[in-house]
């Protein structure tokens, strides 16, 4: 079976501890699935910071409420050398899934140290972390939260599925960044989103269209409850129950959807259709190959890792 499963359970809110066991609860339920990759949304690990969008006076200078905020997530975000990456990365090798999530990062002692990272990892079914990207650039306020990453992430791995890549949020809207990922012949591309809104969705396959891959757009679930407690909601706000709305599902090659929008507060499963799908539709376009004009154009990536 070629099946994913995207994980739209809501995180705890500065609790990496509980937001760790819901990650380990949700690949024990996809693997009894026969789920061979799991995934979760932007920043899941432990909450995308959608109060920047939402609250009043968050960009003010040295606001107080907003600066303990900030120290919370940073307090609640994941190192490399955590021991609960090891629980995660020891949980996917005993079942056998690559687990792909979204996390705020945090780089504890040297170069890099007291910046948050929005940051994507892989971890293969052997255990190992195969890829660690860190979101290029910070969409607009998140610049407020987050550092701007590197090209060391923008990697594609292989697993049982086939070739497996990721992005995160506006980075779909980036041309040189997409044409690096096509340059690594994608299979399936995780497009990790806050929630997948209408300009998310149209990013979305548009990068399937372009790349003649797979694209599972991946949302995720917030409550309006879990904002900070001190920060000044919008009266619209305090009305509605969710913040992010989850919306995940899967694009053909051609663009199209193969799953509708689902807004559930749980897994969502999803069988990946057969490679020869990716093939048909690359006879017809292919920007790294036959389409693209490499006579005419010079591109190269930095790879190197920053910090």
């Amino acid at each position: 079976m070629r099946k994913i499963a995207i994980v739209q359970r809501a995180a705890i809110r500065n609790s990496i501890r509980e937001s760790v066991d819901i990650m380990i609860t949700a690949m024990h339920d996809a693997a009894a699935e026969s789920a061979k990759i799991v995934v979760f949304g932007e920043s899941w690990l432990c909450g995308y910071p959608a109060w920047i969008d939402s609250c009043a006076g968050v960009a003010q200078w040295n606001n107080e409420h907003v600066k303990e905020a900030w120290a919370e997530i940073y307090q609640n975000a994941i190192a490399r050398d955590s021991p609960l990456l090891s629980e995660l990365q020891e949980t996917a090798k005993s079942l056998g899934l690559t687990l792909l999530f979204g996390c705020n990062e945090r780089i504890d002692v040297g170069k890099g140290n007291s910046t948050l990272y929005n940051s994507i990892m892989t971890i293969s079914d052997a255990g190992e972390i195969v890829n660690h990207h860190r979101k290029l650039m910070p969409t607009f306020n998140e610049k407020l939260i987050h550092g701007l990453g590197d090209g060391a992430g923008l990697q594609v791995v292989q697993t049982e599925l086939g070739r497996v890549g990721s992005l995160i949020c506006w980075e779909h809207w980036m041309p040189l960044t997409r044409q690096a990922m096509h340059d690594q012949a994608e299979d399936i591309h995780f497009a990790l989103w806050p929630h997948v809104i209408d300009r998310h969705l149209l990013a979305s396959r548009h990068y399937a269209f372009e790349g003649r891959c797979y694209v599972v757009a991946v949302g995720q679930i917030l409550h309006t409850k879990d904002f900070p407690d001190d920060l000044e909601i919008h009266e619209d706000l305090k009305k509605q129950k969710l913040v992010l709305k989850g919306g995940s599902c899967l694009i053909g090659p051609d663009g199209s959807l193969l799953t509708e929008q689902d807004y559930s507060e749980d897994i969502i499963y999803m069988e990946i259709p057969d490679e020869k799908e990716l093939i048909k539709e690359r006879m017809s376009l292919a920007v790294s190959g036959h389409y693209q004009r490499d006579d005419i154009f010079t591109f190269t990536v930095n790879k190197e890792r920053r910090v």
